[in-house]
Order: structure tokens, then C-alpha cells, then sequence
């Protein structure tokens, strides 16, 4: 049953990475701007497809409704930087709900201490990164949902260190965007880290927590 499982689920998957592959590939190519917009898209609908495939249980719709939320703001952030910030934010209010829903038992403190971090040292990071621009005090508002999804991910009872982590990396994806707008304007840093950082986050998670969910909670 788990080799057909993965069989199953893996082409949702190749899809997936294919798509992100191929529009950091052909990010600086001279390819249609729709047809570059849609592979950018295609990383993260394709998770939520593999998540609604995977699981038929609420959690697993909670998953695919964030991912698919990301997907819009994957498009939408090319057309407005507004639009696709308030599908993100809508997408990691999905997150944080799925992240309630499974809440760790116990936690170290370290654990509980490291979340703290995330929630507040985001909003001001990115504060710092974007004080000198008229973006900021948005920036800072969708920072703070963006800390406290990862706090929460980091506190869940899903792998740390796939979920967790994969949470972390969609944090350092979005800061790597806040410095461009300022200080790392003219640096190819962000540009070489912000998509790989953004879809290894979204992919870790997405799978972490369906493979969770099909080892420990029930389907229904």
C-alpha cells in the first residue's frame, strides 16, 4: 500500500519540482511573460493538488488551501505587489489554522522559545529592511503573519525539521524580498536564493505533513 501510495502521488510531485525547475531555469530567458508567470504558479498548485490526492481528511484541505493561496500570490505578486502579498497572507492564515489543529504535546523550552523568535523577529527584521521605503508599515503587518505561521509550524506536531524547516526557508525567502526593496537592491544575492529558499520551504512542508498525516491521523 505505501509503494502504491508514493507511485501514485509521486507525479504530482515531478510535476511540481518540474515547473520550479524550469521557471528558475528560464527566470532571465527570453520566454513569454504569461507562460513564465504560469510555470511560477505551477510549483505550488501542483503541492496542493498532491495534497488533495493524498488525503481526503481536513487537515489535508487546510494544506492544499494554503498552497493554493501561495500559487495565486505566485501569480498575482508579478502583477501587483499588493494582490500578491494579501493572497500570501491568506495562505498563511490557512497554514496557521492547520498548525492549530495539531498542536505538539510538549514542548521544550527552547522550542517555545525559538517561536517566540520567529514571531516577533520577523516583523522587525523586515522592518529594518524596509524603513526607508513607503512599503514598510505593510511589510511589517504581513511579516508578522508571516512569523507567527512559522512559529506555528515550528510548534506543531509535524516534523520539525521538515515543516519547521520549511517554514524557516519560506521566512528567509520573503526577508531575501524585503532587502531587495532596499539594501540588497542592486545585489544578485536575492535573485539566486529567493525561489530555490521559497519552493524547498513549501515542497518540505507540504510533503511533511501529508506523509504525517497518512502515518499517524485518520483519512476521514
Amino acid at each position: 500500500m505505501v509503494k502504491r501510495a508514493l507511485v501514485n502521488s509521486r507525479p504530482w510531485l515531478l510535476a511540481s519540482l518540474a515547473c520550479a525547475l524550469a521557471y528558475f531555469l528560464l527566470s532571465d530567458a527570453r520566454l513569454p511573460g504569461v507562460g513564465l508567470i504560469a510555470l511560477k504558479g505551477g510549483g505550488a498548485a501542483l503541492l496542493a493538488v498532491y495534497a488533495l490526492v493524498r488525503h481526503s481528511g481536513i487537515d489535508a484541505r487546510l494544506l492544499a488551501a494554503a498552497m493554493a493561496l501561495a500559487a495565486i500570490g505566485d501569480i498575482a505578486i508579478e502583477l501587483d505587489f499588493g494582490a500578491g502579498g494579501l493572497a500570501f497572507f491568506l495562505s498563511h492564515l490557512a497554514a496557521m489554522s492547520l498548525y492549530l489543529r495539531n498542536r505538539r504535546s510538549q514542548l521544550m523550552p527552547s522550542q517555545k522559545l525559538f517561536a517566540l523568535t520567529l514571531l516577533l523577529f520577523t516583523p522587525l527584521i523586515a522592518y529594518l529592511l524596509t524603513a526607508r521605503t513607503d512599503d514598510a508599515v505593510p511589510v511589517v503587518l504581513y511579516a508578522l503573519s508571516l512569523g507567527a505561521m512559522a512559529g506555528l509550524a515550528w510548534t506543531s506536531g509535524f516534523p520539525r525539521y521538515r515543516v519547521g524547516l520549511g517554514a524557516v526557508l519560506f521566512v528567509i525567502s520573503d526577508l531575501l524580498i524585503f532587502a531587495r526593496m532596499d539594501i540588497l537592491a542592486y545585489s544578485p544575492v536575492p535573485d539566486w536564493l529567493i525561489w530555490p529558499a521559497y519552493y524547498l520551504g513549501q515542497f518540505m512542508i507540504a510533503t511533511g505533513v501529508i506523509q504525517t498525516l497518512n502515518r499517524q491521523l485518520p483519512k476521514g
